[in-house]
């Protein structure tokens, strides 16, 4: 992993504006990710894993969406103040993003081959013949046999672990810098997970890219990412390198999310561990620690005022009043 930061966002705020009232969907986020490092950004549904990378690539719907403050740097411009053309140049072709339902992403009535072939016409200036020599190759790259021939079928003559790859190889096709891979693996069985997984390690090897692979399954994680960022209800509540993650977590939500995987010495009659309550209601402006009622850790500052991320150890931080470590509060 080389030290130079590719991208970094700081104090991200985005918010949706509808008929029920404002949804404070992320809450002053900021994170970086350097060139050829990958990261997990992991927590449940609704959390604001997607949320985050859509705002950065400016793709969330403007009403109902508002970024309401923060900036992006990709290589030190900030994505948010640049004009709309230049956006679209750098999306596809410089920043990519796999979405996690193949069948929705890919249109029904064009073939792989014209979905494929189209950003490498209008980004990299290819002519037919030799977008379409591209896109075998491309397909090739992601391990579909009989590339040439493939490249006539429609999305619904490819397997749900094949549209995947063919998502994957369009994401690629321009060479990005960064991969944003959001929940690539949730439909697919658990074979296909691990093939899809082990592709994109292998793609990211060879092409020196740096991956964001937002999930909410803690058990791919490991497999995948050098650090984790660990998102709760638009916050982020903790951050460390996958070891130390496993090792020793910090805050009350990454013990429960770890505690709640089923475990290969797990008796059969052992009930699997789940977190008790729900997610705040995010229409409610966060005050205090979100995870505050789910908690047993918990105490009366954690209701009136939202803890800092604050360090715990080399590359660790944590954002909670109380000392796990220490088994007592800050």
């Amino acid at each position: 992993m080389t030290s130079e930061l590719l991208l970094e966002v700081i104090n991200l705020k985005t918010r949706f504006h509808v008929a029920e009232g404002t949804v404070y969907a992320v809450n002053g986020i900021s994170l970086s990710i350097n060139q050829g490092e990958t990261i997990a950004v992991v927590g449940e549904s609704g959390c604001g894993k997607s949320v985050t990378m859509l705002s950065v690539l400016r793709l969330i719907s403007i009403p109902p969406g508002e970024i309401a403050s923060g900036e992006a740097l990709y290589l030190g411009r900030d994505l948010f103040k640049l004009p709309e053309a230049e956006m679209e140049r750098i999306r596809g072709k410089e920043i990519a993003m796999v979405f996690q339902d193949s069948m929705t992403s890919l249109n029904p009535v064009l073939t792989i081959g014209r979905q494929l072939t189209e950003p490498l016409q209008t980004h990299l200036g290819l002519d037919k013949q030799k977008a379409r020599q591209r896109a075998i190759e491309l397909l090739e790259l992601v391990g579909i046999s009989d590339p040439a021939r493939r490249l006539n079928d429609y999305p619904h003559q490819y397997s749900g672990g094949m549209r995947q790859r063919v998502m994957i190889a369009m994401a690629l096709a321009c060479m990005p810098s960064l991969l944003i891979a959001d929940e690539p693996t949730t439909a697919l069985d658990v074979t296909i997970q691990a093939q899809i997984i082990e592709l994109v390690e292998h793609l990211r090897e060879k092409l020196n890219m740096s991956v964001i692979w937002i999930t909410h399954d803690l058990g791919v994680v490991a497999e995948i990412a050098e650090r984790v960022i660990v998102m709760y209800a638009g916050f982020i509540v903790e951050e460390a390198l996958v070891d130390d993650l496993y090792e020793e977590p910090r805050h009350p939500y990454t013990q429960a999310l770890l505690a709640a995987l089923p475990r290969i010495e797990q008796r059969r009659d052992q009930r699997l561990r789940s977190i008790p309550g729900a997610p705040p209601n995010l229409l409610i402006e966060p005050k205090g620690c979100p995870f505050t009622a789910r908690c047993e850790y918990g105490f009366e500052h954690c209701l009136v005022e939202m803890p800092p991320l604050i360090q715990v150890g080399t590359n660790h931080q944590c954002a909670c009043w109380f000392d796990l470590s220490a088994g007592k509060p800050r």
